[in-house]
């Protein structure tokens, strides 16, 4: 099944993704989508729910997020395009939870930006506690599979000491959606095609099938350092294509661009790059 929230942000409203892809209205059933309320909708006939009219916003697909945490380096051909060695344990670094936006919303360029680019990423969204998982067990923890673009301010990044969150927890700088897709639709997430275009130009093709730690790894790796609660989120890297590591000039984010992404059977995201602009956050 597909879940969304859709509607004006702070008044978003619980949805279903049906077979032709429109929005079903949920709210005569739950109050909003959580991992929680998932289970109780597993029955819930499509048809049987309001159709929603028009095009709505949609919204972060879940809420209840408690931490983000991204996994840095996990293609190999992202590594070697970043000048960096391929990872032999899993790069763990947290993104801020003000950083969530929907996933066509406005990407806000931080002000005097010069290094802002695009990461396309499967997230993963946690269902159960997890606390030393094994590996073996980790996929039966996951609620359900997001699209996620893991915007990341290089300059800040790299250039302001050794502290990745500080080019990535921008605001507007984590869009993930449309939808929560749970993992019986996905089936194996280690075979998803993922793309990025800017401005219709390809940036990114990549397949999940490529990561250097996959899913199940990843959930019983974190899962060490940092317990994982029902609603969390972990995005799980980007496949080469960045702009930080195009030839033979480096690219980046300016006011105007275009994102849109791709992963196989999550949907679609179209963002557009703004200037920071201090009223857009009131």
């Amino acid at each position: 099944m597909k879940f969304c929230r859709y509607g004006a942000k702070g008044a978003e409203k619980p949805g279903l993704i049906d077979a032709d892809g429109r929005i079903r209205d949920l709210s005569g059933k739950v109050s909003d989508i959580t991992v929680d309320a998932l289970a109780g909708l597993a029955g819930v006939d499509p048809a049987s729910l309001p159709l929603v009219e028009g095009e709505p916003r949609y919204g972060v697909p879940v809420t209840g997020i408690s931490k983000i945490v991204a996994i840095g380096l996990n293609y190999a051909d992202h590594a070697h395009e970043s000048g960096l060695p391929i990872p032999t344990e899993p790069v763990m670094f947290m993104k801020a939870l003000s950083s969530l936006s929907g996933p066509n919303d406005d990407v806000v360029l931080p002000k005097d930006s010069t290094h802002s680019d695009w990461e396309v990423e499967l997230g993963v969204v946690i269902g159960k506690t997890c606390r030393y998982v094994e590996e073996a067990d980790a996929l039966g923890h996951v609620a359900g599979y997001v699209l996620a673009n893991d915007v990341s301010e290089r300059f800040n990044q790299k250039e302001r000491g050794s502290q990745w969150s500080k080019g990535k927890g921008h605001d507007t700088f984590c869009p993930v959606g449309p939808w929560l897709v749970t993992p019986d639709e996905v089936g194996d997430p280690q075979n998803l095609a993922m793309s990025l275009d800017v401005n219709g130009e390809r940036m990114q093709t990549g397949n999940t099938k490529t990561m250097i730690f996959n899913v199940a790894e990843i959930i019983s790796y974190v899962s060490r350092y940092v317990t994982l609660l029902p609603g969390d989120l972990i995005i799980t890297g980007t496949p080469p294509g960045v702009g930080e590591g195009k030839k033979p000039e480096k690219i980046f984010l300016k006011p105007g661009d275009e994102m849109a992404l791709t992963i196989e059977k999550l949907g679609q995201q179209r963002q557009k790059v703004v200037a920071f602009d201090l009223g857009a956050f009131a």
